[in-house]
C-alpha cells in the first residue's frame, strides 16, 4: 500500500472521532432547544447536522481521489459521490458503504444543501427533529462501514 492510502486509513479514524463530537453537539443543542423553546439553539443543530454530513463527504472525496482516481464533477457531484461510495469498483475496492447507509445519508446530504441555501429561521423544526432522531443510528452504521474500509486498507498495507 502506498503511504497516501495508509494515511487515508488514519484520516478515516480521526475524522470519525470528530464527527462523533459533532453529533454530541447536535443532541445537546436539540435538548436545549426542547427544554428552553429557544429557536436559536436550532440554528446550532442545523449547523452541526451540516457538519455531520460535511465531514463524511470530505472522507468520501478523499476516497474518490486516492482510491478510485475518479472524483465526480458537475452540478450534481454531491449526489454522484454518495452513490459512488455505495458501489463496488471492480478490481479496485468493494463498496465503501452499503445501499441502506447511502439511503440514510442521502437525507443528510439533501439537508446540507437546504441549510446552505436558506435562512435558518425558515428551517422546519419537524424535519430537523427527524434528522436528529435518526443521526446516532445512522452514524453507528456509517462508522462501522468506514472503519471496516479503513481495516481493509491497513490489511492491504501489511501484505
Amino acid at each position: 500500500m502506498t503511504p497516501p492510502l495508509h494515511q487515508l486509513a488514519a484520516r478515516i479514524r480521526s475524522e470519525l472521532k470528530d464527527i462523533a463530537k459533532v453529533l454530541q453537539r447536535v443532541e445537546e443543542g436539540w435538548d436545549r432547544a426542547r427544554r428552553s423553546s429557544d429557536d436559536y439553539y436550532l440554528d446550532g443543530v442545523a449547523l452541526n447536522l451540516h457538519g455531520f454530513y460535511g465531514g463524511l463527504e470530505r472522507l468520501f472525496e478523499r476516497i474518490s481521489v486516492l482510491v478510485d482516481d475518479a472524483r465526480p464533477a458537475g452540478p450534481d457531484w454531491h449526489q454522484t459521490l454518495l452513490n459512488q461510495m455505495a458501489q463496488e469498483v471492480p478490481g479496485v475496492r468493494p463498496a465503501v458503504i452499503s445501499e441502506s447507509t447511502r439511503v440514510r445519508l442521502d437525507a443528510y446530504r439533501s439537508f446540507r444543501h437546504v441549510a446552505r441555501n436558506i435562512y435558518t429561521f425558515n428551517l422546519d423544526p419537524a424535519k430537523l427533529k427527524d434528522l436528529v432522531v435518526q443521526a446516532a443510528d445512522c452514524f453507528t452504521q456509517v462508522q462501522a462501514e468506514l472503519l471496516a474500509f479503513a481495516d481493509l486498507l491497513e490489511r492491504q498495507a501489511s501484505r
